[in-house]
């Protein structure tokens, strides 16, 4: 259908039917009733299917492009992204009663240590006019027995390359809730045998929150960098909606004092 738009022989059709329809309209005072009773109808008809090509394209046209990677980058930035979840659809887009470790889509996962699960994930479609990201990421979580609940974000090895002690590691989020629970991130990198981790906690009350994670604080070997991922662990999230409209990452060296 794409293909025969635009076409030659397509445009002069158009402009056919425009003509036809203009001079309907320009003829339509001086039309006795009978024929105007039937002009009507045939334009009821036409403006019926107008109207729902119309409706849809506004509704797609609004909504984020799918596969966009539009993002806010800070000045310097020499690495950024956004994990596969937020910026297309994913091959099985929803679970229910999550097990201990499920893997959602590649590079993201979700693990608690629940006796009885009774936790719904899924991904959305971002409809608002702020949203960058064209998916987001929902928990719908209900009676909870464990310990704990994170979703691990594997970073790709682009994060890892020529990363420097020098460097600020950036996690931005948009995230909605239906009441307030602590939401940590932790970082690992893996360098040689040992994972360095950094813990930081995303602030409340924000719908739009940032972490940063400096790695001069951390005793990682430069050239053993092998990768890297990110823990976001949600504390108390029994009889919770939490969504994340957007996950992005970015890095930055350090201003030289």
């Amino acid at each position: 259908m794409a293909a025969r738009l635009g076409t030659f022989l397509d445009n002069i059709l158009h402009r056919q039917v425009q003509r036809r329809w203009g001079a309907l309209a320009d003829s339509a005072e001086t039309l006795d009733l009978e024929t105007l009773r039937i002009v009507r109808g045939r334009a009821r008809s036409v403006r019926r299917q107008l109207d729902r090509v119309i409706h849809e394209a506004e509704h797609r046209l609004a909504l984020p492009v799918i596969g966009s990677n539009a993002m806010r980058r800070p000045l310097g930035t020499d690495w950024s992204w956004r994990p596969a979840m937020w910026r297309g659809p994913i091959p099985v887009p929803g679970l229910s009663s999550v097990p201990g470790r499920a893997l959602v889509c590649d590079g993201a996962t979700v693990f608690h240590d629940c006796r009885r699960s009774e936790l719904t994930v899924r991904q959305i479609r971002n409809t608002r006019d702020a949203d960058l990201a064209p998916f987001g990421f929902r928990m719908d979580v209900f009676r909870f027995d464990g310990s704990f609940l994170s979703l691990v974000l594997d970073l790709p090895p682009e994060a890892a390359q020529g990363l420097k002690l020098r460097h600020l590691i950036r996690l931005d989020a948009i995230v909605e809730m239906e009441k307030p629970l602590e939401i940590f991130a932790r970082l690992n990198i893996k360098h040689g045998p040992n994972v360095e981790q950094i813990v930081r906690e995303m602030p409340l009350g924000d719908e739009e929150v940032m972490v940063e994670f400096d790695l001069a604080y951390t005793k990682i070997v430069e050239k053993r960098v092998e990768r890297l991922w990110v823990d976001l662990i949600f504390e108390g999230p029994e009889m919770n909606q939490i969504i994340l409209r957007d996950v992005t990452f970015s890095r930055r060296p350090r201003a030289e004092l």
